[in-house]
């Protein structure tokens, strides 16, 4: 099997350093490996499989030799540097929100459609962090009994949107224990012992960016058709690290919470945790740390047909973002696609 030069682009931040860590765990074989950043943090030293490694400032030429980049440096960066990395030969899987959308770029979720990985033009797109979670329990659901529309609330912790939100939790809450005043700056209302119902920005139709990720990138990810009803609401909440989401799916054909709990006690990536009886259900916090999408709450809804309402939470900077970049990653080494 051939091995890949692989590049880990924007490895200094957040979802980067977790990238070098499923790396490391899951013992992914390359022939080299290179880390870019912006030049700010060009020259600073990486410690990788106990070997030190020098950061590359990010330009078109650094991607020359490199056949995968695991890049989570931005939206902006990766539509600057994604073709140019992929006219130089390279795989271009890709945090952001850039590609996802773009029909003849793959949104890969492992585990569920990695069939499409085989289409790529030379970008793979990895999905928004709180779709991530939700398809790897919804597959088994819809091959069983096909979604016919759904409703979902998310309750996305701060390290979604990355450091400086991580900081502003911690300070705020300090500043609150502490009776002083405090001044948010990364969340439009103090996000300590609070709930913020806006994640990204509105559109016109009254929805959040973040919301409608969900509903076109569940679409997509599924090939459900276009018109398949799925509304969102997100939410920002004072937790460090994990998302939770709510989710009611209407199914077209009948499917009993036994059924559901069977077929997702089977499915690949996902771990029930369901007896109400004892206060067993998943938390934000249990999930922290863990590659599983965790789901409880098994349940059938009683306002629509042939619908099942479940609770999931999973660690949003592993199979929201890192992991599964990693995990595309060793799919395109397993079909030596690149």
């Amino acid at each position: 099997m051939r091995k890949p030069v692989i590049g880990v682009l924007g490895a200094t931040g957040v979802v980067g350093r977790h990238i070098l860590e499923i790396l490391e765990e899951n013992n992914v074989v390359f022939e080299d490996i290179k880390f870019l950043a912006s030049k700010k943090s060009a020259g600073k030293p990486i410690i990788f499989k106990g070997k030190e490694y020098k950061v590359i400032e990010a330009t078109p030429d650094a991607f020359e030799g490199i056949n995968i980049v695991l890049a989570s440096a931005g939206g902006s960066t990766s539509l600057a540097l994604a073709n140019e990395a992929v006219r130089r030969g390279c795989v271009y899987i890709d945090n952001s929100s850039a590609f996802r959308m773009e029909k003849d770029v793959p949104l890969v979720i492992v585990g569920v459609n990695d069939e499409d990985i085989r289409k790529h033009n030379g970008i793979i797109a990895n999905p928004n962090c709180s779709t991530s979670q939700l398809m790897l329990v919804l597959k088994p659901l819809h091959d069983y009994a096909g979604i016919k529309r759904m409703i979902v609330s998310t309750y996305q912790s701060v390290s979604g949107a990355g450091l400086a939100a991580i900081n502003e939790l911690r300070e705020n809450t300090i500043a609150v224990n502490e009776n002083k005043p405090f001044e948010n700056v990364k969340f439009k209302k103090p996000i300590a012992y609070n709930c913020i119902p806006q994640i990204d920005s509105f559109c016109e139709n009254g929805y959040t960016k973040e919301e409608m990720k969900v509903t076109n990138e569940t679409r997509k990810i599924l090939h459900l058709a276009p018109n398949t009803p799925i509304s969102c609401t997100a939410v920002r909440v004072p937790v460090f690290v994990g998302h939770s989401e709510a989710v009611t799916v209407e199914f077209e054909k009948d499917i009993t919470p036994e059924k559901a709990r069977e077929l997702l006690e089977k499915a690949w990536g996902v771990e029930v945790v369901d007896d109400v009886e004892n206060y067993e259900f998943p938390t934000a916090i249990e999930a922290a740390g863990k590659n599983p999408v965790y789901v409880g709450r098994i349940r059938k809804d009683i306002a629509f047909d042939n619908a099942i309402s479940f609770w999931c939470v999973a660690d949003n900077l592993r199979i929201g973002a890192a992991l599964n970049t990693v995990r595309i990653a060793e799919k395109v080494i397993e079909m030596q696609v690149f």
